[in-house]
């Protein structure tokens, strides 16, 4: 299978869109291009410009700023839609980032998307429309139905709509049949819907974005430590003697985790970058919010030491750590915790022997990073009383992620950085409720107590056997087993992998339906029928008949908190994503026992049945509503682990061989600073130094003279499949950059269309968004 661009293609992947019309694009679209490397504080003045920028530009210089002093605050304040970095424990007015203001003043723009724009403008036109500009188009004001006679979306009330799902649902030959997706923003009492909706129906086909981003570390955890969640919260960060950042821009990714950066530095704490490209987080920052700093345009240094393994070789260079703590172990025993590793864990001798067969030469070798600089971040770990380990989709979206996150852990117990203060593990979360999502139910591989429970809780009976994630959900649907597919936000058509076939998947089903709160592109690659159903979003007032409403989301740290919008929605039109799918499920379950418009006239009921159903949500609403909300309880937190050995598990993983053959190099994607997910907001990338442009592949000098390409050269690349097939991207821009020679980086969505379907991950089933072996040649 090839596909022929990684531009908005012609007719292979868009609808007549023109070949060389790139997806995302943003709006400097057009102008000179430029890179140079930036060396500016992250965050500080730079990031205060871009804010007033997006203020002007969303013409939003009075509701802006006002949205600003309520987000991630208590007293009214509402959860930012961003990362899930967790709130400010001292309740700090300014808790926000560059990220989250853009983000919630793109979803307070006053542009109105309505049945006047649907008239004057077909399906296949609007194909051809950057990502940009569709989601510029503004808010969607009314549910849609697509009309197939005019190529057009018209209108259609609430009640036809519900009916379309409802009745396409019922007339399928099997609750197989249908996919039930979310995109990682969905509140906890939307999530717990909507899980129950899909069981109720009777299938646990409900696929989510954590199936692309930390499905490795929820496995690698769960078998490891018997949760599949990190053990820290932030006080842990401010109590931490080393922080070891993996694979992570902090800066673009959990921007407010700049300010524990800067407050460990302050405080004399070590924190190590391990990145295959130096990014702007592990230099200097200034904290917005830090008002002095600012006005003085002082820096605090965010990083003590970068490490640079080449993609893929993180596994590498943490046994490489581990074998030189254990090698000073041989001389000083007390460099290891015995009691810990005696008391608390299994399998330490098979794994001590694992890491004493690994020779240096080839640790050396597969990381990418010299014996010596291994040797020197293990000095730093061992001189560390508590070390925290974070990390994020560079470790995961790999083959091997699994095994890496393992080593993780490994590293982790031999000094006992489990289970006390200021240590511990710490995935870094993307979507604001991508955890919790998966707490209240978005799981298509439940557990037999999970079900119990829930069924207990609601008088259902769950379906048992497990069901879709995304890559089998998008196969299901190219293959015609999955005919119903129903996203709750997000844009599935481009953060999915292996573009053609997505787009392809989409359009052979017999219903597809988006609850959005813009346009996007998986409006426009859709099934036989299609709707499009607009939600409120989370800066918006709630109001139901029980009075206003606030809903609640989990943090990267395990924490609950509630959220109440502050804003008059932009169409009284709109519902809330809970009346949303209270609508669907009793149209799909007419004689359903669930009281399902009960459950939306008044959330605490519905967190009352999730108090029952979720281990850890007991006295949800009275706890919720407590300062800060509260934290679930974290067994492994205090040393108890729910393994089948009822120990912490160490994991003697072999190294694997990450070199591509000669002539390739691995692919890595990622999101530009002026990004978020598959939103676009323009075509520069600040902490990188690129202006205005987003097909370009990021490479080493070296890798490029080899190749005889030349600054800002156009170049093609191709991808190699696991079953034979080449993917391939024309006319991008080769720009060098600071990163390990075999090893290029280059921006998603756009490169999405090089990562075939079946490439996946078999430890995670994780697409391999972080592990493509490609080729590059000179135009």
């Amino acid at each position: 299978m090839t596909s022929t661009s990684g531009l908005i293609p012609g007719d292979d992947l868009g609808r007549g869109a023109p070949g060389r019309e790139a997806l995302g694009r943003g709006p400097n679209r057009g102008g000179e291009f430029s890179q140079e490397d930036d060396e500016a504080p992250a965050a500080g003045w730079g990031a205060a410009i871009s804010v007033m920028k997006v203020l002007g530009r969303t013409r939003e210089a009075v509701r802006g700023p006002h949205a600003m002093l309520k987000m991630n605050h208590e007293n009214g304040g509402f959860d930012c839609p961003g990362c899930a970095w967790p709130d400010d424990r001292n309740n700090l007015h300014l808790d926000i980032c560059e990220n989250g203001i853009k983000h919630v003043t793109w979803e307070m723009t006053r542009k109105k998307v309505g049945r006047e724009f649907f008239a004057a403008h077909t399906v296949n036109e609007l194909s051809g429309w950057t990502d940009f500009a569709l989601e510029d188009q503004g808010r969607l004001t009314e549910p849609m139905v697509y009309d197939a006679a005019s190529d057009k979306y018209r209108p259609i009330s609430w009640e036809d709509a519900f009916e379309l799902v409802g009745a396409t649902l019922r007339g399928l030959d099997s609750p197989h049949q249908a996919a039930f997706y979310t995109s990682g923003r969905l509140s906890n009492e939307a999530t717990f819907l909507y899980q129950l909706w899909a069981r109720e129906f009777g299938t646990n086909n409900v696929p989510d974005c954590s199936n692309m981003c930390h499905e490795a570390s929820g496995r690698a955890m769960t078998a490891a430590l018997g949760t599949g969640k990190g053990t820290c919260d932030i006080d842990d960060w401010e109590k931490a003697d080393l922080l070891i950042v993996m694979a992570v821009n902090a800066a673009s990714n959990a921007p407010r985790m700049l300010t524990a950066l800067a407050d460990a530095h302050r405080r004399g704490a070590q924190i190590v970058h391990v990145n295959p490209m130096v990014e702007a987080a592990s230099r200097r920052t200034i904290v917005p919010h830090e008002f002095l700093a600012m006005a003085a345009f002082h820096a605090t240094a965010t990083g003590t030491m970068d490490v640079q393994p080449r993609i893929g070789g993180d596994l590498a260079l943490l046994r490489g750590v581990a074998k030189a703590v254990l090698e000073r172990a041989e001389t000083d025993p007390a460099v290891i915790d015995e009691l810990f590793i005696q008391r608390y864990t299994a399998n330490f001798e098979a794994y001590r022997k694992a890491v004493e067969n690994a020779s240096w030469e080839e640790l050396a070798h597969q990381s990418g990073v010299s014996e010596k600089t291994i040797r020197d971040l293990a000095d730093r770990y061992l001189a560390a009383d508590r070390t925290i380990i974070a990390w994020c989709l560079g470790v995961t979206q790999q083959e091997h992620g699994c095994d890496t996150v393992r080593e993780i852990l490994n590293l982790l117990m031999l000094r006992g950085n489990l289970g006390r203060e200021g240590a511990g593990p710490t995935p870094i979360r993307g979507h604001s409720n991508v955890q919790g999502n998966r707490t209240c139910g978005i799981d298509h591989r439940p557990t037999e107590d999970w079900l119990a429970r829930l069924d207990a809780a609601c008088g259902i009976r769950s379906p048992r056997e497990h069901g879709l994630d995304t890559v089998a959900s998008i196969r299901g649907m190219l293959e015609g087993s999955v005919r119903v597919f129903v996203s709750m936000g997000g844009n599935f058509a481009l953060a999915a992998p292996d573009t053609e076939a997505t787009f392809a998947a989409l359009r052979n089903t017999d219903l597809t339906v988006q609850v959005s709160t813009k346009l996007n592109r998986s409006h426009l690659v859709h099934g036989r029928a299609a709707l499009i159903l607009p939600c409120l979003g989370r800066t918006e007032r709630d109001v139901q008949r029980g009075g206003e409403q606030g809903v609640t989301v989990e943090d990267s740290m395990s924490m609950v908190h509630i959220s109440y919008g502050m804003r008059k929605p932009p169409s009284a039109a709109l519902m809330s994503e809970c009346a949303i799918l209270a609508g669907m499920a009793r149209a799909t379950l007419p004689d359903s026992a669930t009281p399902w418009e009960y459950y939306v006239e008044d959330y605490d009921r519905i967190r009352d049945t999730m108090a029952n159903a979720l281990v850890g949500f007991e006295d949800f609403n009275r706890r919720v509503r407590l300062p800060l909300g509260f934290r679930i309880r974290q067994p492994a937190r205090e040393r108890v682990f729910l393994t089948a050995s009822g120990r912490a598990e160490f994991h003697p993983a072999p190294i694997p061989d990450v070199l591509p053959q000669p002539g390739k190099l691995m692919l890595s994607t990622m999101r530009s600073h002026d990004q978020w997910n598959t939103t676009i907001y323009s075509d520069d990338d600040r902490y990188r130094g690129v202006k205005n442009l987003r097909t370009l592949l990021f490479m080493n000098r070296a890798d490029m003279a080899e190749r005889g390409i030349d600054e800002f050269d156009l170049i093609d690349i191709t991808s190699f499949a696991r079953d034979g097939g080449t993917r391939s991207v024309y006319g991008y821009r080769a720009v060098a950059y600071n990163i390990p020679p075999g090893c290029v980086s280059g921006y998603m969505p756009e490169l999405n269309v090089l990562c075939a379907l079946g490439d996946y991950s078999t430890q995670s089933d994780q697409p391999l968004m972080k592990h493509q072996i490609v080729e590059v040649v000179k135009q």
